[in-house]
């Protein structure tokens, strides 16, 4: 399953580091940050509950940047 997030990031370089984060979390197939439309796509493993992964997606990219917003 796939699904867009609206995101807040300051920089193309702080949206690389989050798309990075986000692909280390366990459940996350792959994950996608753009910095031009403000948007996260996170593709997640089958089986996998989506909240929770994204609540960890959230903590992943808050220790990378900590001034970053994601919309759940």
């Amino acid at each position: 399953m796939k699904k867009t997030y609206k995101i807040e990031v300051d920089c193309a370089n702080c949206a690389l580091k989050m798309e990075d984060a986000a692909k280390k979390v366990e459940g996350v197939l792959d994950a996608a940050v753009s910095f031009m439309t403000q948007k996260m796509k996170v593709e997640f493993s089958e089986g996998s509950d989506e909240k929770s992964v994204m609540e960890q997606v959230v903590k992943a990219c808050k220790k990378v940047e900590s001034d970053c917003e994601i919309y759940l």
